[in-house]
């Protein structure tokens, strides 16, 4: 039997909806008490009464926007108290051809994808290297394997979380600290409700609560590696697009995600 991971108190960003707001449940259900990060206040306040009032957690709530300067110092002030797990979830995407496109809104994605997620980790990581003890999820994406036409911004900064989670389990893993990447493939979130799950580039969406389950049975493996994807078809799937030449996998990718053609929208 897998041992859980033991985390007596996570901080989870983007969490006031999909994949964030399921890995809060699925943590709450666990006993872990929460700090709730991301810029609503409103709906924070109600998945905090929610998840106290269900399981007895303490539950506390911070309305933060991450595209702000030096996010990660700025949480680390505002939560009082050790963190065990950091859920590095929020995101902001944006999808169209990239010459149709604002440069706030790509400056945005390199704000809150990037910046923040490295910003965040160089914020809480020393304590949990200084207690021997701890673990970072940063939430990346299937688009991190490959370019994607018509979301290049967004998969080219999924790229970047890949790669630096991954050095960072090489750098935290012999002080016990436990740091990966975690890949969703297509999932039922505001994301699609956007861009259309018309737009799928492969395989079938998954509920945003089995990819929270899935997060957590890769931080709960003893052995756990420096990045995971969600789903056997999206592991294979991602797999597949580091051996298929560029030439042959774009022109693919660009007619799947034919419904963003023409439309340039900011997600999230």
């Amino acid at each position: 039997m897998v041992k859980q991971f033991s985390a007596s108190r996570a901080l989870v960003t983007g969490a006031s909806s999909g994949i964030g707001e399921a890995f809060a449940h699925a943590l709450a259900t666990r006993g872990c008490d929460l700090v709730l990060v991301a810029r609503r206040q409103d709906r924070l306040d109600v998945l905090a009464d929610q998840l106290q009032e269900t399981h007895g957690i303490d539950c506390a709530r911070v309305p933060f926007d991450l595209a702000a300067e030096e996010p990660g110092s700025r949480l680390r002030q505002l939560v009082e108290g050790d963190i065990d797990l950091v859920v590095n979830n929020a995101g902001f995407a944006t999808q169209g051809p990239f010459l149709d496109g604002d440069a706030r809104d790509y400056a945005r994605v390199l704000a809150v994808d990037i910046a923040a997620v490295v910003d965040i980790c160089h914020a809480f990581l020393p304590a949990m290297v200084q207690r021997r003890h701890g673990a970072i999820v940063n939430i990346c994406s299937t688009t991190a394997y490959q370019p994607v036409p018509s979301l290049a911004v967004y998969a080219a900064s999924k790229s970047f979380v890949l790669s630096f989670s991954q050095s960072l389990w090489y750098e935290a893993k012999p002080h016990g600290v436990k740091v990966f990447s975690f890949a969703p493939g297509p999932t039922h979130t505001e994301f699609f409700d956007v861009i259309g799950e018309t737009a799928t580039v492969v395989g079938r969406l998954q509920t945003a609560e089995q990819v929270a389950a899935a997060g957590l049975r890769a931080l709960d493996r003893r052995h756990t590696p420096p990045s995971a994807v969600s789903g056997a078809g999206n592991t294979v799937s991602a797999a597949l697009a580091r051996l298929v030449p560029r030439r042959v996998l774009m022109p693919a990718l660009a007619r799947s995600l034919q419904p963003l053609q023409g439309r340039h929208d900011p997600i999230r």
